[in-house]
């Protein structure tokens, strides 16, 4: 166990932060949670280090009514600290965690696929030719509903296409 205590004790926040590209939120509340932490070892160990011994014989010789210091003393020496069972909670804890593990790997694991498909995307942006290049059958051959919908509009009658002046403004020859 020591040897966890010292390794937590040299790990760079900071830097640790920064190189998992933590949110500033995650960042502020990992801050708080060690602060919070350090604060509690800090008592504790102030709480490890007072004297938890009573010198009875003091009191005796201090106080008149000796009865009281002897039922205190009887009480002092009876006490037994309760202990609770921690189990159950340890378990659910571990319970969440398991869950949450399963969830950060699913999610890293979609993460990925994305990830992959975004940077096929950007190479075939990256080596498409220019918009410039591209001719009407060139598009039409990529995309042949397109050509579909257009065959459909002319077989009706219609030249227009709904939307366009709306977009691009009216375009008349004189």
């Amino acid at each position: 166990m020591s040897a966890v205590k010292a390794a937590a004790a040299h790990i760079d926040w900071t830097k640790l932060s920064i190189s998992l590209g933590l949110k500033p939120e995650t960042v502020a509340a990992l801050g708080a949670f060690r602060k919070r932490n350090e604060e509690a070892r800090r008592v504790l160990t102030d709480l490890q280090e007072q004297k938890t011994s009573v010198d009875f014989a003091h009191y005796r010789k201090v106080l008149k009514n000796q009865a009281v210091v002897d039922e205190l003393e009887r009480s002092f020496k009876a006490f037994k600290p309760a202990t609770y069972d921690v189990q159950a909670q340890i378990k659910s804890i571990e319970a969440v965690e398991a869950k949450a593990l399963e969830r950060a790997k699913s999610t890293a694991t979609k993460v990925e696929a994305e990830l992959a498909d975004l940077e096929a995307t950007l190479k075939n942006i990256e080596t498409s030719r220019p918009v410039d290049d591209l001719t009407a059958e060139d598009v039409l051959k990529s995309r042949p509903e397109i050509a579909e919908k257009v065959d459909a509009l002319l077989a009706k009658g219609k030249w227009d296409v709904k939307g366009y002046n709306d977009k691009f403004g009216y375009v008349t020859l004189f």
